[in-house]
């Protein structure tokens, strides 16, 4: 009996987790569009070598280099515009942007 019932709240707690990374994604959808001028709508850069794509990298990368912007300590090329258009964000925004982004598909 016992083995049946762990397989069932293993079950449960995985779709949890995927309905709460997919509402995730859906929300970072919406807030991706001020991204897209330079990162691509999807996050596929149509200038890879002065803006990276961010479609396909991990969440937590993701969310690593936008706290880094933040906090105003990340680096690169467009440090000072991706401090300023990062200095806005909260945790959620960050979390959700990390998140549609890790789902779309690197061309």
């Amino acid at each position: 009996m016992k083995q049946p019932l762990t397989l069932l709240m293993i079950l449960l707690v995985s779709n949890a987790q995927f309905a709460v990374a997919a509402s995730r994604a859906e929300a970072g959808k919406a807030k991706a569009a001020v991204c897209a001028a330079c990162h691509g709508l999807d996050g596929n850069s149509k200038v890879p070598t002065m803006y990276p794509s961010l479609a396909g990298q991990s969440s937590n990368d993701l969310q690593t280099k936008l706290q880094a912007y933040r906090e105003g300590k990340g680096s690169g090329p467009m440090a000072a515009t991706m401090v300023a258009m990062a200095k806005p964000l909260s945790a959620q925004d960050i979390a959700e942007l990390a998140a549609y982004f890790s789902q779309q598909t690197k061309h």
